[in-house]
């Protein structure tokens, strides 16, 4: 292949170097207001009263909206499929608050320093009630919600159930019973922040046609549009959003989040209008990754080989319930695919609690699976004196091989059915091995209070949600030989754009620099159920290629029309015929332009799938520990993967070395920390502790060549898997320095110290 698989300049790389203005705020706009929200400062009241009048005395302020300004419409956040699965528990404003953060007002003012002042000036009345914040305890507490109102799927609003599921496979019971050993343990998971450089911003105007035009930084332009029509009861035809360059979304831009609120004051007001969310705000007011305690259950013969899997989850979906039901079943279905195991039983649960709303974060549920499936793994290899590596290979999935558990528990319902087709997992572990050097430091004799370790995890994820996503494009020709690609798909910043330009140049055989790549414009560019679930490269990556085919065919054909000739090839940019007559595409088109047929060369695809093939990864970590202070120093990770054939080997690995950090926060340094009422208080990058330049190990990118036969040249998705493994991967390796399990995120110095003390 000519560029899939090779190293491309990105499509987009000369304008962000250049500084140019392409994100969500590199724009003016005459006439601008400024937006402030009001945010509960207790965790649970009825509000009685808000006292606006001294705030709407202050020059400059346009307007203060409270719940009474809007109908009483509820909706959910969650920029998903439709109909959403999860509970539709949210509104705009409401006389309700049920966390600290959670909307009271917002004032419109002509900058944002009055609207700030402004916030100090209203004077709410509170009537608080109950609040827990213990997700152990949500099912004895009154309800958070009231069911006359909450619309959609709820489990058990009494008992503060969002969601919940369920499900078997063979019996499990009967099984563990029969096993030779069985193996328990308890593990847990907190609340971490996606802690993207941009924040949430959106901004929006009416255009010369007095068309809605929304500007947002946002995964989910099409959820963004529909879900915003719904709320403000706004016909769709007279809405764009436009999704510009992303400073980063993790998942956490995969949610209605102010698009509502700034839409609504241009509405009202007739003037643009802009919110951007500080980085305080970030923290308590937009999303973060579900706490889930896992509560897991292995039994084994007496070779390793796994009988019999039992999962609990409980998880803590925050105040309302908008990812709830996904994130968990996401947890379980990816896990529980991993290793070939004929008894399964699982339950979990959901539950509201007053402590800020969790949603969606890469990985989206898969990183708190595996870090208690790759734990007890760890145990299980430790306890019967197996390889780890070995553990692994006589346990997990085949070619060839159903995965139950994806048939009957998909996101928010059944699922598909599913069969391993293409698996590298083998060659990930051996290519690890060699790369951390498994064997010499398992084997070093331990000396001093620096204690060395090693430690894996392999994981795997998906390319897609079955069933449900889809994603369009559409190509047209121009005189030169250009393409003109258009799609839905939207680029975080992860280079999807220049992915799916290679994709169509190697199908039209021409230089990716002939694809000229427009994405994420409701008004111009096709369908995309929006860039979440490592779906791009699988399902838009797919329709691409389908147009592209189209094209490449219609050029063909009128090429030959215009030779005369009823066989011919087309290479190097033209049509050659039996006899070596040939014409340029630039030939073509200009002549199917004006003089031959007269036709504008050009074509549209779609595809879902029912498939969501799983990429698999081995990750290796090497650390040092003190023993005398607890303190983790990650020294390497060695992430490998299978994603299928890479299309872009250099933004693939910009993916795994992007992984890494968040996954090691997660591991050893990232939390959020509450107060008695709720409250966050490490709301800033001093307080809160991600990975930074000087905390990061040596890092080393590989990935295995495999090919899956339902993917775009083989393709499978590159963009979650690499999150799944590091955590667990450090937690082996520490048990491997210094004998202690960690079986709570983060592993902090306090907590590995207590172990050693014990």
């Amino acid at each position: 292949m000519k560029t899939v698989g090779k190293k491309t300049v990105r499509v987009d790389g000369r304008s962000l170097v250049k500084g140019k203005p392409v994100f969500a705020d590199d724009i003016r706009l005459d006439d601008l207001l400024h937006i402030k929200i009001l945010h509960s400062t207790v965790p649970h009241a009825e509000i009685k009263s808000i006292d606006t009048s001294q705030a709407e005395k202050l020059s400059g302020v346009v307007a203060i909206y409270t719940h009474k300004d809007f109908r009483k419409h509820y909706y959910t956040t969650a920029g998903q499929g439709y109909p959403e699965p999860g509970p539709w528990d949210y509104r705009i404003l409401d006389e309700t608050v049920r966390y600290v953060g959670d909307r009271v007002a917002f004032v419109v003012a002509e900058t944002v320093e009055i609207a700030e002042q402004a916030l100090d000036l209203i004077n709410v009345k509170y009537e608080e009630l109950p609040a827990n914040f213990d997700a152990e305890k949500a099912m004895d507490c009154p309800p958070m919600h009231d069911s006359k109102v909450v619309k959609g799927l709820v489990h058990d609003i009494h008992k503060n159930i969002a969601a919940h599921i369920d499900a078997k496979i063979g019996d499990a019971d009967d099984a563990m019973k029969q096993s030779e050993h069985v193996f328990e343990g308890e593990y847990y998971t907190p609340f971490v922040q996606q802690a993207s450089i941009e924040p949430h911003i959106t901004l929006t105007w009416f255009d010369e046609n007095d068309r809605l035009v929304i500007r947002t930084a946002t995964q989910v332009p099409f959820h963004v549009r529909r879900i915003v029509s719904d709320v403000l009861d706004y016909p769709i035809s007279k809405i764009r959003v436009i999704k510009p360059r992303i400073g980063g979304g993790f998942g956490g831009k995969q949610e209605i989040l102010n698009e509502e609120i700034c839409a609504a004051v241009t509405m009202r007001t007739g003037r643009p209008a802009r919110i951007e969310y500080t980085r305080e705000e970030e923290f308590y007011a937009a999303r973060a990754r579900h706490p889930q305690r896992i509560k897991l259950k292995i039994g084994t013969d007496k070779n390793g080989r796994l009988q019999a899997i039992d999962m609990d989850i409980l998880e803590n979906s925050g105040a309302y319930g908008a990812h709830a039901l996904t994130v968990m079943s996401v947890t379980a279905q990816k896990s529980l695919s991993l290793y070939r195991c004929q008894n399964i039983k699982l339950e979990g649960n959901a539950v509201y609690t007053n402590l800020p709303i969790a949603g969606a974060y890469r990985g989206y549920g898969s990183p708190q699976g595996f870090w208690a499936l790759e734990s007890m793994m760890d145990e299980i290899a430790s306890a019967l004196a197996i390889d780890p590596i070995e553990l692994r290979k006589i346990n997990h999935v085949q070619v060839g091989d159903d995965i139950p558990i994806a048939k009957i528990l998909g996101e928010g319902g059944e699922g598909h059915p599913m069969t391993v087709r293409s698996m590298g997992l083998d060659d990930c572990l051996e290519e690890g091995k060699k790369l951390i050097e498994w064997d010499k430091i398992r084997n070093l004799k331990q000396e001093g209070h620096i204690r060395r370790g090693v430690g894996l995890a392999t994981v795997g994820q998906g390319s897609g949600i079955p069933g449900i996503d889809m994603g369009s494009a559409f190509i047209k020709m121009n005189e030169d030989a250009s393409f003109n690609l258009l799609v839905g798909a939207t680029d975080l910043g992860t280079g999807s754009d220049t992915m799916l330009a290679q994709i169509a140049a190697e199908v039209l055989e021409v230089a990716v620099e002939k694809i000229i790549v427009y994405s994420s414009d409701t008004d111009f560019t096709p369908f995309d159920t929006g860039a979440y679930a490592s779906s791009t490269t699988y399902i838009s990556g797919s329709a691409v290629k389908k147009a592209a085919e189209k094209v490449k065919a219609q050029i063909l054909d009128i090429g030959k029309k215009i030779l005369g000739v009823e066989k011919a090839e087309i290479s190097g940019g033209k049509v050659i015929a039996a006899g070596g007559k040939s014409i340029t595409y630039q030939e073509i088109c200009t002549k199917a332009f004006y003089t031959d047929e007269q036709q504008q060369i050009m074509a549209e695809a779609s595809h879902m799938s029912y498939d969501s093939p799983s990429p698999y990864n081995a990750t290796f970590a090497d650390v040092s520990v003190d023993t005398e202070t607890g303190i983790v120093r990650v020294n390497k990770v060695v992430s490998v993967t299978d994603a299928g054939q890479v299309i872009n080997p250099q933004m693939s690995e910009g993916q795994v070395e992007g992984a890494i950090p968040q996954s090691l926060g997660m591991a050893l340094s990232e939390y959020m920390i509450f107060d008695e009422k709720g409250a966050p208080l490490n709301t800033n990058f001093y307080d809160y502790h991600i990975y930074t330049a000087i905390d990061m190990p040596e890092i080393v990118a590989k990935f295995v060549n495999s090919h899956e036969p339902t993917g775009p040249y083989g393709a499978k998705a590159v963009a979650e898997i690499p999150i799944n493994g590091p955590a667990p991967a450090v937690a082996n390796a520490i048990f491997n320095a210094v004998g202690v399990r960690i079986r709570e995120c983060p592993i902090t110095p306090e907590k590995i110290l207590k172990k050693l003390t014990i």
